[in-house]
């Protein structure tokens, strides 16, 4: 009961928060909210302060920083929903800044001690000031007492039971929405915030985020110019986070990269290919890619840091992307569409000839114009408008990849205005292409058809075993299926009369069967 009573003070604290920044029930949207709702819209607007920003992506951003890291983190995630929210309300997202004073050095100190188990000038030489301080966790760059400079993120105390409190108010407040407001279901809030939920216990584990840094060093070895600072085992765990220490230049100081010569375009090509070629050849990509988490040093190397969201996507989902990006790069939009189909992200029912036709709409504008006429991002948004119309069903781990492809675009073009993402991605995207199509990728795919073969047939036995099992309950009456259970095994809790007597006899046919090899096996 108080847990309740406490997660909805949180709730009408941050509907207060919202209402002051005209977020809640943004003046753009009025015309497009029930009329039983609009009085009360009106009334939160009064409590708005004026001279808040154009854009009501923007104003959340600004009411979510007040509120802290789990409504930060809230904002992050829906702002890789461009096609739920819309572009420029995602846009105003995207400016989320995560930005915190530091805690005391001492309570720093402190936890980084309890931690390691063992005093601190036995693992440091020097441990210096927070050199940046976000809501969850803060750097302080420090010296190992064998001489090597690194980076030490060390979490906020008592971050966990605040997140924990946070995470509570928010899944009441999406219950409640989706039971009080029924056009909010289709954006399913409850699920909504798990996936929030989720990526906020994931950062509170820095042995997490440690293993990803180190799986993305593997995958960052294939991209020639693209760097993982290397993780430091003995000096980090559940609370600490220490690697080496980066000495880089940030890609939100344009002028600092120009004073050190470095070849802004140069740099924006690496981004590109550094974020497709590790999705592409190992399945692992870093999943916020934005400016504060990228370094250049003065070799032209790119660096990336704060691995706390990653992204990962199968095989199969690797080769339908790079099909669907070689279709539109080479302009077979009926190759396109048909690896849509194939990877069942459209439905059956509809034809893929005006699915390839519906590409070919997203696609053609594309050539001819120059590179800062036609973003890839504008291009991707404008895809999933379309796809839409087919009923397309989207998978987590390509919302993410958009996401991720939309911010490192972004970047690249703050780098080089005139950045073609396109031409950037095409030599990662056709020689990864040549290789799945080609004789190694036939190799891998016979030796992996193999390995399911191989799996299955020793599996073969233990399922006979359990046929025949199933089959003797079935004929000593020890089991009985009722109709409910028939319509299980139908695939359908309320079936016809016709699929039940289907199932009657599927059933009959296989407790013949389990009792024939008991005969044969007594």
């Amino acid at each position: 009961m108080m847990r309740t009573l406490s997660s909805l003070a949180r709730l009408a604290r941050a509907g207060f928060m919202l209402a002051r920044y005209d977020a809640i029930f943004p003046r753009e949207y009025q015309d497009k909210f029930p009329p039983s709702i609009r009085g009360f819209a009106a009334f939160t607007r009064l409590m708005s302060r004026s001279g808040e920003a154009a854009n009501p992506g923007e104003r959340l951003a600004r009411a979510l920083e007040k509120l802290g890291p789990s409504y930060v983190k809230f904002g992050q995630v829906l702002a890789t929903r461009a096609d739920v929210v819309g572009e420029r309300f995602a846009r105003g997202l995207s400016r989320l800044q995560d930005q915190m004073p530091p805690f005391a050095q001492e309570k720093a100190v402190a936890i980084l001690q309890k931690e390691l188990g063992a005093p601190l000038e036995t693992e440091f030489e020097s441990f210096g000031e927070p050199m940046n301080a976000a809501s969850v966790a803060q750097v302080h760059k420090a010296i190992t007492t064998d001489g090597r400079k690194v980076a030490v993120k060390i979490l906020r105390p008592g971050i966990e039971q605040r997140l924990a409190k946070d995470i509570r108010a928010m899944r009441l407040g999406a219950a409640l929405v989706q039971r009080m407001v029924p056009a909010a279901k289709r954006l399913e809030p409850v699920k909504f915030v798990e996936t929030v939920a989720r990526a906020t216990e994931l950062e509170t584990d820095l042995r997490l985020e440690a293993a990803a840094a180190s799986e993305l060093a593997e995958a960052a070895s294939v991209v020639e110019d693209f760097r993982i600072p290397d993780v430091d085992w003995e000096r980090s765990g559940k609370r600490v986070l220490t690697t080496a220490w980066i000495e880089g230049i940030p890609l939100t100081d344009l002028e600092a990269l120009d004073a050190a010569g470095i070849d802004r375009e140069a740099l924006a090509t690496t981004l590109t290919r550094a974020f497709l070629s590790t999705a592409l050849e190992t399945g692992v990509f870093h999943a916020d890619m934005h400016a504060g988490n990228l370094f250049a040093d003065r070799s032209g190397n790119l660096w990336a840091v704060d691995f706390g969201i990653m992204g990962r996507i199968g095989r199969e989902e690797r080769r339908f992307l790079a099909t669907i990006l070689h279709g539109f790069l080479t302009r077979d939009y009926r190759r396109a569409a048909q690896a849509h189909f194939d990877a069942g992200y459209v439905p059956a029912r509809h034809s893929i000839d005006a699915f390839a036709s519906a590409l070919r709409a997203v696609g053609e504008p594309i050539f001819g114009k120059r590179a800062d006429e036609m973003p890839m991002s504008r291009v991707l948004l404008q895809l999933f408008e379309i796809t839409d119309l087919f009923d397309m069903h989207l998978r987590p781990e390509l919302v993410m990849l958009q996401k991720t492809m939309v911010q490192s675009e972004g970047v690249a073009r703050q780098l080089n205005p005139q950045h073609d993402m396109w031409a950037a991605s095409a030599p990662v995207v056709e020689q990864w292409m040549k290789r799945e199509l080609g004789p190694e990728g036939m190799a891998a795919d016979l030796l992996d058809d193999l390995t399911r073969l191989r799996s299955s047939v020793r599996k073969l036995p233990e399922a006979i075993e359990d046929w025949a099992s199933a089959g003797a309950k079935l004929r000593s009456g020890e089991v009985r299926l009722d109709d409910a259970s028939l319509d299980r095994l139908a695939g359908r809790r309320q079936s016809g009369r016709f699929w039940r007597w289907i199932g009657y006899g599927a059933l009959s046919v296989l407790a013949g069967a389990a009792g024939a090899a008991l005969f044969g096996l007594a």
